[in-house]
């Protein structure tokens, strides 16, 4: 397993000045030696300011992009800085940074690894349009991936060596990219994608992305990035 300080912790940030420097501060404090970088994504509050001061090294982004825009910067530095390693971890506080070796000791055998909400740990648990969506999209992706996948549109995630180097010229920046279509493209390329357990924590601040009002629209907009990445021309070399 590699050592902390090979592992670039990347957590995308909209407006989280509430939650992001206990987050931070929680990051280095349970994986002393990791690198820890924000990526503010178009905020307009103090959130730079407050994942600096917590010690994270911050990237600022002039204009809201998504996780996916953000996550693309994230492993461009990655690359440009020699990590060979890159964890996604929300800045909300709803992921907790004890399960990251257990992500990190999976890429010995896979390229990405996901952190399953829906996998048999915590009490995580989602309803209605939003629920029928995910379960498809598992079902679906599982198929292109050749292995049960149980929560493909988690945002905790790891990326091993060769995943790092995709994801820094082709990580797709539309809506559910980062999740939906980043499975597909590493799948389709030959890359192997697992997944383990992990409970989700309430956030620690902000305002959540999905509320229940949304949830048919995120039904009708998940099935359409699933039909975008499959539409898409696979990429084929393993780099």
């Amino acid at each position: 397993m590699p050592a902390l300080h090979e592992i670039l912790i990347v957590m995308p940030a909209f407006n989280e000045e509430e939650a992001v420097g206990d987050v931070v501060k929680e990051v280095l404090t349970v994986l002393p030696g990791v690198n820890c970088l924000v990526v503010s994504d178009g905020s307009t509050d103090a959130t730079a300011t407050v994942a600096q001061s917590a010690g994270a090294t911050v990237l600022t982004l002039p204009f809201n992009l998504g996780v996916g825009g953000a996550m693309r910067l994230g492993f461009k530095y990655a690359v440009d800085k020699g990590f060979q390693y890159v964890v996604q971890l929300d800045s909300d506080g709803q992921h907790d940074p004890n399960c990251v070796p257990d992500l990190i000791s999976q890429l010995e055998v896979a390229d990405i690894v996901i952190g399953a909400r829906f996998a048999g740990a915590g009490d995580y648990s989602v309803r209605g349009p939003r629920k029928w969506a995910m379960k498809l999209l598992s079902t679906m992706i599982s198929q292109i991936a050749k292995t049960p996948l149980t929560d493909v549109t988690s945002g905790f995630k790891a990326a091993g060596p060769r995943a790092v180097r995709l994801f820094s010229i082709h990580y797709p920046a539309e809506y559910l990219g980062d999740t939906i279509e980043s499975l597909v493209l590493a799948s389709r390329a030959g890359y192997l994608v697992v997944q383990v357990p992990v409970a989700m924590r309430p956030r620690a601040g902000g305002v959540p992305s999905h509320n229940p009002v949304k949830s048919a629209i995120y039904l009708a907009r998940a099935a359409m990035a699933l039909v975008i990445a499959l539409w898409r021309t696979p990429i084929t070399s393993k780099g």
